[in-house]
């Protein structure tokens, strides 16, 4: 097979860049390890900032994200006792869209199909090839196991963090930034309603709990718990009794409705950089050059900020020989990638509890101050709904 650009990865930014560089003239074929089912249900981010609706839109995928999307101005910063409201809107003329990454697949899978995107699916043995030239390549077994090859001028590694492509960049230039931290998410989802118009985070002894939701119908939910805590100790009532507790029931009258459980699991809080985003002719993307916890809302958005980077850096090159944004990819995107990372960094250890009390004051003093400042509430605001694509 030849194309000019090899894809390796089916996820929203492997599709969103295909999509980007179809729109002006560019052909990718994009190979997937796992299923279309399985990509399609994966249950990830569900907030997008106002950078991700705007380049959404451009691209002329905003159509079901207006309709069925929820805007919300804000979030809401709490502790026992208090519960502040900040307004992004109010503090930055942005807002966020609760509209989960399963849609944005779901939509990005639609127009793949309709323009004909060629997509492997349950490909194994996947491997890079001569990225250090310009004729680069990947080669894999298809899902009937028959051996194939994709010739291309750009590979562009869209593969998360387990895949092949991270560890191709040189160990000559590689430089890699790891924290893990010392707790996870159990997160669920649950059929209810929202209690909540806005999404509520909040500090308490206990640690940090979250409210968010998917649909007017069904609410994802999030508690503070320790590394490698079996899902099997937490049954739907102990769940909901502590989030009870953390979200303030019965605060200012404010009461949490309780629901089916419909999924639950523990996630891993870590943050990871690897640099550079380029080496040769493969190109990094999303997770397969960064992680970051979710307390920020910023995976999938920075994912989505790295493609609308790379797919005009790929139309110069590739149609016009023009490789000066090329050449500034990989530092253009880690401006941003750092930026995003010591965000979500800082909000995680404003909002998660360590049982260190001196810890807990200095939580508590950050607190008041984000939401007593107007500068406090604005850096807040500016960060969470997302900067420029480029900053």
């Amino acid at each position: 097979m030849r194309t000019q650009v090899a894809i390796v990865g089916a996820g929203p930014a492997g599709l969103l860049l295909a999509h980007l560089l179809a729109a002006d003239g560019v052909e990718s074929i994009v190979v997937e390890s796992r299923s279309e089912e399985y990509v399609a249900a994966r249950i990830r981010a569900g907030i997008l900032e106002q950078s991700t609706v705007d380049l959404l839109r451009a691209s002329g995928l905003g159509d079901r994200l207006d309709r069925e999307g929820d805007q919300h101005h804000g979030i809401y910063l709490q502790w026992p006792g208090e519960r502040h409201h900040l307004d992004f809107v109010e503090l930055t003329g942005r807002s966020v869209w609760v509209y989960g990454q399963t849609e944005v697949q779901a939509d990005l899978a639609a127009v793949a199909h309709a323009r004909g995107q060629e997509i492997h699916y349950e490909v194994g043995d996947t491997a890079l090839h001569d990225l250090d030239t310009d004729r680069p390549s990947v080669t894999f077994t298809d899902r009937s196991g028959a051996a194939q090859r994709i010739e291309a001028d750009v590979v562009v590694g869209c593969d998360g963090s387990f895949g092949p492509s991270r560890a191709e960049v040189s160990s000559a230039v590689r430089r890699t930034w790891e924290k893990t931290y010392p707790y996870s998410w159990l997160g669920v989802l649950a059929a209810v309603a929202p209690s909540t118009d806005e999404l509520i985070y909040a500090w308490h002894p206990d640690g940090f709990a979250m409210h968010s939701m998917r649909s007017e119908t069904v609410s994802r939910l999030y508690l503070q718990v320790p590394n490698d805590t079996p899902i099997e100790d937490w049954s739907d009532d102990r769940i909901w009794e502590a989030l009870a507790t953390r979200l303030g029931h019965g605060q200012d009258g404010w009461t949490l409705t309780p629901g089916p459980i419909t999924d639950k699991s523990v996630l891993p809080m870590r943050s990871f950089v690897q640099t550079p985003m380029r080496h040769g002719r493969l190109f990094l993307a999303g997770d397969a050059a960064h992680i970051v916890p979710p307390t920020g809302a910023k995976g999938l958005n920075l994912a989505a900020a790295d493609v609308g980077l790379l797919a005009p850096a790929l139309v110069a090159m590739l149609r016009k020989g023009d490789h000066t944004l090329a050449d500034a990819y990989s530092e253009t995107a880690l401006r941003r990638v750092w930026r995003c990372t010591h965000f979500s960094w800082w909000m995680t250890t404003m909002l998660h509890t360590s049982g260190d009390p001196f810890e807990a004051e200095l939580q508590l003093s950050q607190l008041r101050w984000v939401c007593s400042s107007q500068a406090g509430a604005t850096g807040l605001a500016e960060n969470y709904a997302g900067l420029p694509i480029g900053f």
